[in-house]
């Protein structure tokens, strides 16, 4: 189980089959971002960076315990991928070459974030006592309603090829095995890591929206669907609102949320969604739909009607309306494996004022 929202995850505590001992989750929070990225707000969600062979990063990361219980925590780094418009994680502790570059090597207390925070007391590495090699992952004891800071380090090999690599930090509780001692509960929270290693500075990040295509879904319900092309050298985590004007009787409505979820790797084209009003009529509408990744933005119009019945339109061709990329080169954006976004909008009848 994976919930990611802004910085911080949670997950509920309890085992399936049992009584939980208590209500209450763990989560797991990035403190650090670089400077170089300190207006990127995905820098603050998740690890994202650029490395030279050869460099290291430190991040520190809070766990919480809301629970009426101490909690064992594992922490450790799991394989992920990107593909075909998701950020995939691998089970269980799947390995891929970043996560052999990741190791959880210290622990902070850390008062200020908490009236209980721990020193955690002695870390428990797995596997043999810890030595001068750091340990790839850790058990930390966190209190009832407490919290503990650790140290994640990123070691990149001095030989290691250039590209971009994907991992997951993990914080992970596991509950008592059930009777038959062959099904146990595991909940586990994390953090996305985002590295590049290569020379140089970062590559640059951008994207294009080629196409619009208004639909509706099988209950009738209207949605907007844009192709969006990332043509830059990093993955994009894509967010993103839609307005639409001068609709049937001069109606406007929205802004309407897009769907989350979509990241884009390097080269790859796939459809962010908009789900719009089922009120809505069909149009013809003109639309304004901004997307951004963190600090990239691209806004672009277009003019729709949407089908009466459960099929889609032919795709629009937007006009560019405006763009911005505030801090080039950044690979930004926010988004979330689960991450839920309440919005509200609604249909707003205006008249023209000659």
């Amino acid at each position: 189980m994976l919930a990611l929202a802004y910085g911080a995850s949670t997950a509920p505590v309890g085992a399936q089959g049992e009584t939980p001992p208590s209500e209450g989750s763990i989560g797991l929070k990035l403190l650090d971002a670089p400077r170089d990225r300190e207006p990127d707000p995905r820098a603050h969600m998740y690890i994202v960076d650029h490395l030279a062979p050869g460099d290291v990063i430190h991040r520190r990361l809070q766990v919480t315990n809301t629970s009426d219980v101490d909690q064992r925590v594992d922490l450790y780094a799991g394989s992920a991928v990107v593909n075909g418009g998701t950020f995939t994680m691998d089970a269980d502790r799947t390995p891929n070459e970043l996560t052999t570059w990741v190791s959880v090597d210290d622990c902070i207390s850390d008062s200020d974030v908490s009236s209980r925070a721990t020193d955690c007391g002695t870390p428990r590495t797995e596997g043999a006592t810890r030595s001068s090699t750091p340990p790839s992952a850790a058990v930390r004891d966190v209190p009832a309603h407490g919290t503990a800071v650790v140290r994640v380090s990123v070691r990149v090999p001095p030989k290691a090829s250039a590209g971009e690599r994907y991992a997951v930090l993990w914080a992970q509780i596991a509950g008592a095995a059930g009777p038959a001692a062959n099904i146990r509960l595991v909940n586990r929270v994390g953090v996305r890591i985002y590295l590049d290693v290569g020379p140089g500075g970062d590559p640059p990040s951008d994207f294009q929206i080629e196409e619009l295509t208004p639909a509706r879904a099988s209950d009738g319900t209207p949605r907007v669907v844009a192709k969006v092309h990332n043509t830059g050298k990093r993955a994009l985590d894509l967010t993103g609102t839609m307005s639409m004007t001068d609709g049937p009787g001069s109606l406007s409505a929205g802004p309407f949320t897009a769907n989350l979820g979509t990241t884009l790797g390097v080269g790859e084209a796939e459809p962010v969604t908009v789900p719009l009003d089922g009120r809505l009529p069909n149009g013809p509408w003109k639309v304004r739909l901004t997307l951004a990744s963190g600090l990239i933005q691209h806004t672009v119009t277009a003019t729709m009607t949407f089908p009466g019945g459960p099929q889609a339109a032919a795709p629009v061709k937007p006009t560019v309306a405006d763009s911005a990329s505030m801090v080039p080169g950044l690979t930004v954006g926010v988004s979330a494996v689960v991450l839920l976004v309440v919005s509200g909008y609604g249909m707003v009848r205006r008249r023209r004022v000659s």
